[in-house]
């Protein structure tokens, strides 16, 4: 994740107490982002679009919704955690994949609904028997759409030397992360693509590494389901376009984003579909019933422009993002 310097507990606390104190008659959830990101935020705006829907929103005063963000500070991430358990929320909702293990791991009472994150055995959450945290809910992807999305780059590539080069950065703390990676060279072998993949540790080193990359006379780049990706696209893209390669993905809110083709969950509908499992909850003051689910709704997505850009045609099935 981003090494972002310890925030100032007033960040947490200075302008909460009073409206988001308990007591109050209707539910409270917190709601905790690790980072700003215009694609993760989709995912957010699906939730409470879907508690709106089923007649939960602070517009109408049947909800509270407690919103912070660690801005990519792990320290940060748990206090936010901790903050929200002080207050005895009703349930969290955690959005990415680092929100949702720091919440499972500081508390297994409250209710977490995920979103933006893997399955608790991609996470490393599940127990010794295999069985994921009971108070664990909300939506969850694994990594069987990568495949789908890589094959594309041969498909569409011609390499410049004997043999297709496509390069990636993986956040080597992220488990998701490394298992993509894991996935993708095995994929890659498979399909006689030379997989060039480097480390970061962060999105301050996403411009270096990608430039490292870059030297190495890749075809392509592959933007894997990483937040250090996430947070740092722009950069990515910015050397990518300079050196003119095109960038591939999994992630349908990268292509709009300036990634040529995706095909992975929408962001807003995995949201959405996390939010109408907490909606049920609200109304039920139950968990009977819920489980996590997988991921719903994947779409095969191109960036026009940036096909045209780079010269290439799109298969069929892939609709152009809006």
């Amino acid at each position: 994740m981003l090494a972002v310097g310890l925030l100032p507990l007033v960040f947490l606390f200075g302008s909460c107490m009073g409206s988001e104190q308990q007591g109050q008659s209707i539910p409270v959830i917190g709601f905790v982002d690790a980072f700003e990101d215009e694609t993760i935020a989709q995912a957010h705006q699906g939730f409470v679009d879907a508690l709106a829907e089923n007649g939960y929103s602070e517009e109408e005063h049947t909800l509270k919704i407690i919103y912070k963000n660690a801005q990519g500070s792990i320290p940060t991430l748990t206090q936010i955690v901790h903050y929200f358990i002080q207050q005895k929320v009703s349930l969290m909702a955690s959005c990415p994949t680092l929100a949702t293990i720091t919440a499972l791991q500081n508390t297994k009472d409250i209710p977490v609904f995920m979103m933006v994150s893997p399955t608790p055995e991609l996470m490393k959450m599940n127990d010794a028997s295999g069985n994921a945290p009971n108070n664990l809910f909300g939506v969850a992807d694994n990594l069987d759409y990568i495949d789908t999305s890589f094959r594309l780059i041969p498909k569409l590539m011609v390499p410049k030397g004997d043999r297709l080069r496509v390069g990636m950065i993986y956040n080597q703390s992220e488990p998701q992360s490394v298992d993509a990676l894991n996935r993708i060279k095995a994929l890659a072998q498979s399909l006689s693509v030379e997989l060039v993949a480097l480390p970061v540790n962060n999105s301050s080193e996403s411009q270096m590494v990608t430039q490292s990359l870059l030297s190495k006379q890749i075809d392509a780049f592959f933007a894997n389901p990483d937040n250090t990706v996430f947070a740092s696209f722009e950069t990515i893209l910015k050397s990518c376009n300079d050196a003119h390669v095109p960038i591939f993905t999994s992630e349908a809110g990268l292509v709009a984003r300036g990634a040529v083709a995706a095909f992975g969950a929408d962001i807003y509908q995995w949201g959405h579909q996390a939010g109408v499992q907490a909606a049920h909850y609200l109304k039920n003051q139950s968990t009977k019933g819920l489980a996590w689910e997988m991921v719903q709704l994947r779409n095969k997505v191109y960036n026009a422009t940036v096909a045209q850009q780079f010269g290439l045609s799109i298969p069929e099935g892939f609709v152009p993002i809006k």
